[in-house]
């Protein structure tokens, strides 16, 4: 499933969870039009949360309360360390390779865990609905909307 039918399932899931609300009359309007006035220009009320205009509010909402955060800086370390071996000497000594490559050079580790985030999102192993400030992973993604629909 690509990232557009994710935001499709999604917004049926917020859409589901959510009531049509009239803010002029300040009720809600479960079948698409206000008894009171007879207004079909709607809110959205999410019991709990709020009232506003589309749905895009809700599915943040929603992710942010059902979803764990992708841990991108966990799955980098697990990818680096599948990359160099675990120790490395140095003269006598020696040292946890992670440790001392994120602590010798932190500029290049945060440069390193940049791109690994973009490469990440370009192969859509994980997805972004907030411009990328929060991520996803794509298999989380696809269980919660797989559970959703059953």
């Amino acid at each position: 499933m690509d990232k557009q039918e994710m935001e499709q399932h999604l917004r049926e899931i917020a859409f589901k969870r959510s009531t049509a609300f009239c803010y002029q009359c300040y009720t809600k309007c479960p079948d698409g039009h206000c008894s009171q006035c007879g207004s079909d220009d709607l809110m959205r009320c999410f019991d709990g949360v709020g009232v506003e205009y589309g749905t895009s509010w809700i599915v943040e909402h929603i992710l942010s309360e059902e979803l764990a955060q992708a841990n991108l800086e966990e799955a980098f370390e697990e990818s680096v360390r599948q990359c160099y071996p675990e120790q490395t000497t140095v003269g006598w000594m020696t040292f946890d390779t992670l440790r001392l490559m994120k602590e010798q050079d932190p500029v290049s580790w945060r440069c390193a865990l940049g791109e690994y985030e973009s490469q990440e999102e370009s192969d859509e192993n994980i997805v972004s609905f907030d411009g990328g400030s929060t991520f996803y992973t794509r298999d989380d993604l696809e269980a919660f909307i797989g559970d959703e629909g059953s």
